[in-house]
């Protein structure tokens, strides 16, 4: 188990094999050691008109091991694939999964990744242009990846398996699962890439070999992460209000860039209730202003106001700058200005 978080658990499933071999293994995993038996959630996204049939296969599932399931509906629009229909009905998959596991107060979601996904994430994010903590792939322990879920994280055992291997276990079994003919539509980034494993494997890309680089660069954020800890303590303090942070320039300054960098993105995302760090070009501009050309009346990124303190203000040398809430927009926004 990854780190065992606390029970009661909830386990995502979709039908496919990934996710109903994890809900066997929870199940069995609970029992063996007395613990609540997982809620399966499964969600009804829409998008097909075999979904709702799907949803209603997953429930019978759950109910022949014994497990309590419940179907969440999305009934939003649907988007269209150039509106991002991938990571559209993603953000509505743990936005309804969030909000259900808050009202029961479980802290954790189980999902089915495997280190197929794994691989498949590192290439997605390879070229796209990501950095360093985009290639460390997901983590096997996270926070919750949408904003406003304090206290909800999600856990992810099967990165270590293949796909292949999990799907062995549910023929020993006897488990069918279902296939997501998305799965096969070339139309999505992520297909593309899995229809080019086999060119990849033979070029000694394995996903194996692909999940073990990510896990070498997950490493190295884990240290970047530390490191970023103490500059933190330097450079930031919570406002005695309790609004905002209070920063020192001079502190992100001194030191190495990257960890400046990282600093006072963890900033803005925790002032602005963001699960992800804003857009590196913006971030490096409002940097070099914070530590070289200056702020002049202030700037706004990422849901959050930077100004100066006033000299009244200024009661707690060295910190120099104060970050709060843009209340102006709603938060979440993904549009970044400075001014």
């Amino acid at each position: 188990m990854v780190g065992q978080p606390a029970a009661p658990w909830a386990v995502a499933v979709s039908g496919g094999g990934d996710s109903l071999a994890l809900m066997h293994l929870l199940c069995g995993y609970a029992r063996a050691h007395k613990l609540p038996a997982p809620v399966v959630l499964t969600v009804d996204h829409g998008l097909r008109k075999s979904s709702a049939r799907e949803a209603r296969q997953v429930l019978a599932w759950a109910k022949e091991i014994g497990l309590a399931a419940q179907v969440l509906a999305w009934r939003g629009a649907g988007p269209n694939r150039k509106g991002g229909i991938e990571a559209a009905a993603r953000e509505a998959r743990y936005r309804l999964m969030g909000e259900w596991l808050a009202g029961k107060k479980i802290a954790t979601l189980f999902v089915g990744h495997t280190q197929d996904d794994q691989a498949e994430t590192f290439l997605l994010r390879l070229a796209r242009g990501s950095g360093l903590d985009g290639l460390a792939g997901m983590r096997a322990l996270a926070p919750w990846p949408l904003p406003g879920f304090p206290g909800l994280g999600v856990a992810r055992p099967l990165l270590n398996f293949s796909r292949e291997q999990v799907r062995l276990y549910l023929k020993t079994k006897g488990q069918a699962w279902l296939e997501d003919p998305m799965n096969e539509d070339a139309n999505f980034d992520r297909v593309k890439i899995r229809k080019a494993r086999a060119a990849l494997a033979e070029a000694g890309l394995s996903p194996a070999r692909i999940a073990g680089a990510a896990a070498h660069l997950a490493r190295a954020r884990e240290s970047l992460e530390i490191a970023t800890q103490a500059v933190l303590l330097r450079a930031a303090r919570s406002s005695d209000d309790g609004r905002g942070v209070l920063l020192d320039p001079a502190a992100l300054a001194a030191a190495p860039r990257e960890m400046g960098l990282r600093s006072l993105a963890s900033v803005l995302m925790a002032v602005g209730g963001q699960a992800y760090r804003p857009r590196f070009e913006s971030l490096e501009l409002l940097f070099d202003r914070i530590t070289g050309s200056g702020l002049g009346a202030g700037a706004t990124l990422h849901g959050c106001h930077i100004r100066p303190l006033t000299r009244r203000e200024k009661a707690f040398p060295p910190f120099s700058l104060v970050v709060l809430p843009e209340n102006s927009r709603k938060t979440g926004s993904s549009t970044d200005r400075q001014g």
